[in-house]
């Protein structure tokens, strides 16, 4: 580390200080966080602005409150913290080899994967998955997460991505209304209420576009926001719906959804899991990883889901 390093680079004290009262709103309450005097704090915040040439704190008598300088380096430096935080407790209190920690799609994890957890139970009984539903893509060195399963593009920063499965999305009704307007051509969806998923309004055109036919004006589709709402929607004879298949999987069994015309528009989307390449491997993470590929590809010599 040469001379300029050192200097970016201010006492940790300092830093611990200036964290907790501006995350804290005062000098008094931080130094009852950090087991330290008012005065201790007060001087290694004061010290902070002397070694950075910057104020952080507007003073009021003994009221401080956070300048703009002084918010903008509180919300880069708080999550470096953080991870110094989690890099040394994975150190001083390695995790446990056994457990999994995986962030998942609500409608991922309510439909396709938590009916297969008793396989993965039978297969793995020493595993333990401890599943979030998250629907952002995150930062996992900010997070306690080792590996997260989404939909989209292989592109989550600084991660490796193992192909799932891509989505393939059907028409379904119910047995009543399709018996009641005699639906089995693309062209008899025309006469029934056609509903869409609010971020997908297109999709009733692409899947005619599949047949040749102009699909219906997009504004004038009423939508719903959540796939599984839609499906409530669908088999209350409300209209038809296109619907990624294993989110419904239960309901086309039992036979209360149907694929009147066995057309599936298949999506430029794919489910992926995702793994924070810096991570270490653990026989935890690899025995789920395996179990995936198995449940993804069952018919496949190959069980091994492709890695990108």
């Amino acid at each position: 580390m040469n001379h300029d390093d050192r200097r970016r680079l201010p006492p940790m004290a300092m830093l611990h200080c200036f964290e907790a009262a501006a995350r804290l709103g005062s000098f008094s309450r931080a130094a009852q966080a950090l087991g330290l005097t008012q005065s201790a704090v007060s001087r290694h915040v004061a010290n902070l602005e002397q070694w950075l040439g910057v104020m952080l704190f507007d003073r009021n008598g003994r009221r401080i409150a956070l300048n703009a300088d002084g918010r903008q380096f509180h919300e880069d430096l708080a999550p470096a913290l953080d991870g110094i935080r989690r890099a040394t407790g994975r150190l001083m209190e390695p995790e446990p080899e056994h457990v999994v920690e995986l962030a998942v799609l609500p409608g991922f994890g309510m439909r396709w994967l938590a009916p297969r957890l008793p396989r993965l139970s039978r297969k793995h009984p020493e595993l333990v998955v401890n599943i979030s539903a998250r629907t952002d893509i995150f930062d996992f060195a900010r997070e306690p997460f080792h590996a997260a399963i989404h939909v989209g593009a292989p592109d989550w920063p600084g991660a490796q991505h193992d192909l799932l499965f891509p989505e393939s999305v059907v028409p379904v009704v119910s047995p009543a209304l399709r018996d009641l307007e005699g639906i089995a051509a693309p062209e008899d969806f025309l006469r029934i209420p056609l509903l869409v998923q609010s971020q997908r309004r297109d999709a009733w055109s692409r899947w005619f576009a599949l047949s040749g036919r102009a699909g219906p004006e997009i504004d004038t589709l009423p939508s719903i926001d959540h796939f599984l709402m839609l499906a409530q929607a669908v088999k209350a004879s409300g209209g038809a719906a296109l619907i990624p298949s294993f989110l419904i999987e239960p309901e086309l069994e039992s036979g209360e959804l149907v694929i009147p015309v066995d057309r599936p528009l298949t999506e430029d989307r794919s489910y992926w899991l995702a793994c924070p390449k810096a991570q270490r491997q653990t026989r935890a993470l690899a025995c789920f990883r395996q179990w995936l590929g198995e449940e993804c590809h069952p018919n496949s010599g190959n069980h091994d889901i492709a890695e990108i």
